[in-house]
């Protein structure tokens, strides 16, 4: 894994030039259209949102029912 951290430079008078940078555009674009927008369709789904099973195994099933629900409507919608 790569870190992506975007700098904040609020309130610093002189940053850091011995830290290097750790943020890159390029991954934070991808990381962004990809495992957020996931999140988000995934919330959609009340019963994976608010967990109501207690056997992980019964939640991991409901989540790869979900998995499938998200990408049949993508690949049946194209």
């Amino acid at each position: 894994m790569v870190p992506n951290i975007n700098p904040n430079r609020r309130g610093r008078k002189n940053p850091n030039a011995a830290r290097k940078a750790l943020f890159d555009p390029a991954i934070f674009k991808e990381r962004f259209n990809t495992i957020e927008r996931l999140f988000g369709w995934e919330d959609k789904f009340r019963r994976l949102l608010l967990r109501f099973e207690r056997l992980s195994h019964l939640h991991y099933a409901f989540k790869t029912l979900v998995y499938t629900m998200i990408n049949l409507r993508h690949y049946c919608s194209s």
